[in-house]
């Protein structure tokens, strides 16, 4: 009889992948660096933030398993070097995860938005996202096999009174996702997105000018499902699962992970117990 004792090592789900990621110096495309090595993946982390970027890849493994680039995801060629110097490397690229993104100021109104506000959030968050498309495109078509998966976020979903470039950005990216998908489905490439509900990034704390305790609080308060915060492994988690063989048939998803906030508006609840409860409380 087999010893019931032993112990097979589980199955890395990324083993001989290789991939990149873009914003991946911090935030979720960081925790998402750390995740993909963990689980067998040869990573490249593509970021601005230089000393930041580099650092994290010693920290996290060594040049045979993870290294960084800079890659200034606006300018094309950045993006094609990356790429390039990713199959030099690696001899192939597996998953392109377009991460790198930014906020813009979340509080401008529609009265004040100008041009250069505009094409600063969407020259990196769009511009980027078809650069990434591109240059993976370009290298997977040939291997008949991928997977791009891009950061959306619940503002592609769910709409508020804020942030109108940021909001329209990854709604811009949404639709490519799906739109690319469709053309790169005949050469069994798969393309997703992940929308992840408020997480204290240094994205969110630096565009809202508020601190990790706040932003935590606010965000508690305003999610729909209690005791429990998103946090960016959570997101590198649903990544992992767009990225490997777990998702083999999903192609145009859009994972939505926001602990349900985007199927639910508290509004009118709320509203009742402000107009209503407190009046037939002092009446009792």
């Amino acid at each position: 009889m087999a010893n019931s004792s032993l112990q097979f090592p589980i199955a890395k789900k990324l083993k001989d992948k290789v991939a990149i990621i873009t914003g991946g110096a911090s935030g979720i495309g960081a925790a998402t660096a750390r995740l993909f090595v963990q689980q067998g993946a040869k990573v490249v982390i593509a970021d601005i933030q230089d000393k930041l970027g580099t650092s994290l890849a010693q920290e996290i493994g060594t040049k045979q398993t993870i290294i960084y680039l800079h890659c200034n995801v606006a300018n094309e060629s950045d993006v094609k070097n990356v790429v390039d110097a990713t199959i030099a490397k690696f001899g192939k690229l597996d998953i392109m995860f377009s991460n790198a993104g930014v906020l813009g100021n979340p509080y401008t109104s529609i009265q004040d938005i100008d041009y250069n506000m505009i094409k600063n959030v969407f020259d990196v968050n769009v511009v980027g996202g078809f650069f990434c498309a591109k240059h993976a495109a370009r290298v997977m078509i040939p291997n008949k096999k991928g997977v791009i998966v891009f950061t959306t976020s619940i503002v592609a979903t769910s709409y508020i009174d804020v942030a109108h470039i940021y909001t329209a950005s990854k709604n811009a990216l949404l639709g490519l996702s799906k739109n690319v998908g469709v053309e790169l489905a005949k050469y069994g490439i798969r393309v997703n997105s992940v929308s992840p509900y408020a997480i204290s990034t240094p994205l969110m704390l630096n565009g809202f000018g508020i601190n990790k305790q706040m932003a935590d609080k606010w965000f508690a308060e305003a999610g729909n499902l209690k005791g429990i915060l998103l946090s960016v492994e959570d997101v590198a988690n649903a990544v992992l699962y767009l990225a490997s063989d777990d998702s083999k048939y999903a192609s145009g998803l859009n994972l939505v992970l926001d602990g349900g906030y985007t199927t639910t508006n508290v509004a009118l609840p709320e509203a009742f117990k402000k107009l209503f409860q407190s009046t037939t409380n002092k009446t009792m």
